[in-house]
C-alpha cells in the first residue's frame, strides 16, 4: 500500500493536516479544486483562504477555551498559528490577521515543503484504498457531497452560514465614528483602538431594525434549495442579522450592537443606544469588516441598509455579505476515535465537515487528523489526545461525546470539558474554574505531545 497521504481540500484543516504529516516525514498530496473549480465565497486559489471573518477569536489562553486551543496548537508546531502570529493585526484580546498575506504565507510554506505536492483538481468519488483525509469544509462540492451521502447512508446534514461585509476605510465618516476597543482592552495603544465604532440613537436603531426586517433577502445559492431542510438550520454562533432581528427588536442591541464598554469620543457625555463595530481587516488599515453582521440580504438592500449606520453614509464596500450551505457529518455515528470513517477506514475526515465550527477548531482537527494518519502510515499508531485537553475535548465531542440524534456544529467551549475534581473552596467562581480547566489542559496536552513524540509521532 502507498505510504502517501492524500488530503482533499486545502482550507484551514487540510493545510494544517498536510503540515503535520509532512513534518513527520510522510509524503503528502493536497487535492485542491480551486482555482480550477471556483466557489462563490473564495476569491483566490490560495490555501487556507479566509472567506468570512479575519479573526481567530480570543487569544486568552488562561480564561478562554479558544485561546487555550491556540496555545495547544502553538505547542504542537501549528502552521496556522505561526502564520497568524506573523500577520497579526491589532484587535484587542483577539487574534485577527491580515487575511491575504496570511493565506499567501501558508501557501508558500506548504508548496516549498519537500514532502508536499499540491494537485489542482476536483475529487468527486470516495477512495477505496490508500490513506486519505477529507477536509473539504463547508463548501464541499456537490459531487463529493453526494458520494459522502451515498456512503454514509444518510442525507447530507447542512445548516446555513453567512458572511459579513467589508468596508473601505477611506469611505467611513470619522466625524461620527471613533476608534476604541470595548473596555479599552489591550496592552498597546494600537490594541486599545483596534475597533471602529459607529453610534446609534434609539430612533436610528429602531429605523435600522425596521429596514433590516423589510429588506429583500436571499436564501440559497444555485443548487442548494432542493437539498435544504425547512426551517433553515442556522448555526447560532454565526446568525444572519436578519434572523437575530426577527427574534426580537432588542436582540441585536444585546448582541453585536451592544453599547457597553464604549465612550463616544465625539460626545463623551452621551451614551449610545447601540453601537456598530468594525474591525481592521488588513495590515494597511484600508479595509474594515462589520463585526457580527453576517447577512442574507440581497446586495442592493445591503448597500441601502448599511448606509443607514452613522459613519457609513457613504460607505464603499470591498465585499458584500452572503449566505452559503455548510455541510457537516453526523460524526458521532460515523467516525471512530481516530477520525476514520467506520465504513471505510482508509478515509479520515477533518475540519468543519466533522461538526466543529470556526477557523481554529477546523485547523485543530486538521492537525490531529494529520498526526494520526501519519503515525498510522509509519506504523506508530498513537492514541487520541486526552479528553482534558482542548483538542481532546473537541475530538471526544465529535466522535462519541455528543448525542448523535441532536448533533450540531460546535465551537470549542469549557462546557465540553469534564468538571475539575477537588476544586478548593474559594476557587469555584467562573474565573477560578476556567483557570483550573486551562492548567489541567496544558498539563494533559504537554504530556500527550511528549509521549506521542517518544512513540515516533
Amino acid at each position: 500500500m502507498s505510504k502517501t497521504l492524500h488530503i482533499v481540500g486545502g482550507g484551514m484543516a487540510g493545510s494544517e493536516a498536510a503540515w503535520a504529516a509532512a513534518n513527520m516525514g510522510v509524503p503528502v498530496v493536497i487535492h485542491e479544486m480551486r482555482p480550477k473549480v471556483k466557489t462563490f465565497a473564495h476569491r483566490t486559489g490560495d490555501l487556507a483562504e479566509m472567506v468570512c471573518s479575519n479573526s481567530f477569536r480570543s487569544d486568552d489562553h488562561e480564561q478562554n477555551a479558544v485561546g487555550l486551543l491556540h496555545w495547544e496548537m502553538r505547542a504542537a508546531g501549528s502552521l496556522t498559528m505561526a502564520m497568524a502570529d506573523r500577520h497579526r493585526l491589532p484587535a484587542g484580546g483577539a487574534l485577527a490577521v491580515d487575511r491575504d498575506p496570511f493565506a499567501a504565507s501558508v501557501t508558500a510554506a506548504l508548496t516549498q515543503h519537500p514532502n508536499v505536492t499540491v494537485d489542482p483538481g476536483e475529487i468527486t468519488d470516495l477512495p477505496t484504498t490508500g490513506h486519505w483525509i477529507i477536509a473539504t469544509g463547508p463548501l464541499t462540492s456537490q459531487a463529493l457531497g453526494q458520494a459522502i451521502a451515498h456512503e454514509t447512508g444518510t442525507d447530507a446534514l447542512a445548516f446555513f452560514d453567512a458572511i459579513a461585509p467589508i468596508v473601505h476605510f477611506a469611505s467611513i465618516n470619522m466625524r461620527r465614528a471613533w476608534m476604541q476597543s470595548r473596555y479599552d482592552k489591550g496592552d498597546t495603544e494600537a490594541e486599545r483602538t483596534a475597533y471602529l465604532n459607529c453610534p446609534m440613537t434609539r430612533t436610528q436603531y429602531e429605523a435600522f431594525i425596521d429596514a433590516i426586517l423589510a429588506a429583500d433577502k436571499t436564501e440559497f445559492h444555485d443548487g442548494e434549495a432542493e437539498s435544504t431542510p425547512s426551517p433553515t438550520p442556522y448555526f447560532d454562533g454565526c446568525l444572519p442579522i436578519e434572523v437575530m432581528a426577527e427574534r426580537g427588536r432588542e436582540t441585536l442591541r444585546f448582541g453585536p450592537m451592544k453599547p457597553v464598554g464604549l465612550t463616544n469620543a465625539h460626545n463623551p457625555d452621551e451614551k449610545p443606544y447601540a453601537v456598530v463595530q468594525l474591525r481592521r481587516d488588513n495590515a494597511l488599515g484600508t479595509l474594515y469588516n462589520i463585526v457580527g453582521f453576517q447577512t442574507k440580504m440581497k446586495y442592493g438592500s445591503q448597500t441601502e441598509v448599511f448606509r443607514m449606520i452613522p459613519g457609513l453614509e457613504n460607505a464603499q464596500f470591498a465585499r458584500l455579505g452572503g449566505i452559503h450551505r455548510n455541510t457537516f457529518l453526523n460524526s458521532p455515528s460515523l467516525l471512530d476515535n481516530q477520525m476514520r470513517l467506520r465504513s471505510r477506514p482508509c478515509i479520515r475526515f477533518a475540519g468543519q465537515i466533522t461538526g466543529v465550527e470556526g477557523y481554529v477548531e477546523s485547523a485543530a482537527m486538521g492537525l490531529l487528523a494529520g498526526r494520526l494518519a501519519a503515525a498510522e502510515i509509519l506504523g506508530r499508531a498513537i492514541t487520541p489526545p486526552p479528553q482534558d485537553s482542548a483538542m481532546g475535548a473537541l475530538i471526544h465531542h465529535i466522535t462519541g461525546g455528543a448525542e448523535a440524534k441532536t448533533f450540531q456544529p460546535m465551537n470549542v467551549n469549557f462546557g465540553l470539558f469534564r468538571p475539575v475534581e477537588g476544586l478548593k473552596a474559594g476557587r469555584r467562581g467562573r474565573k477560578d474554574r476556567y483557570q483550573a480547566y486551562t492548567d489541567r489542559a496544558k498539563s494533559a496536552w504537554t504530556g500527550w505531545l511528549t509521549q506521542s513524540t517518544l512513540d515516533g509521532a
